[in-house]
């Protein structure tokens, strides 16, 4: 009989522990969710608002090209199109080694 009754007390101090361990995990998780509405979310939206009103004030005239000996090095042609153009090539921002290229416009 004593087995029994230990194993009962063993049994329900578990059930115990689990419970409350859910409910600590329950007030984390409630916790984590008030921070992220109340300061993750309006952190987001702050730094978008910074970065939009940046761009507003951002010329959009590219910097004079000056063609230095250590940037745009073409050992190997790249294997598709002309092969001087990279895959993300932004002819707008990105100059060739000989210069930026003239607008199609």
């Amino acid at each position: 009989m004593a087995i029994l009754g230990a194993r009962m007390s063993s049994l329900m101090f578990r059930r115990q522990m689990a419970s409350e361990a859910h409910e600590e995990g329950a007030k984390a998780a409630r916790t984590w969710k008030i921070l992220s509405f109340t300061v993750a979310l309006p952190g987001v939206a702050v730094c978008m608002l910074n970065a939009w009103l940046k761009k507003q004030h951002h010329p959009h005239e590219r910097p004079k090209f000056v063609a230095y000996d250590h940037l745009r090095i073409r050992t190997k042609r790249f294997p598709w199109g002309d092969g001087n153009h990279s895959f993300f090539h932004n002819p707008h921002a990105n100059p060739l080694p000989a210069g930026y290229e003239e607008p199609r416009h």
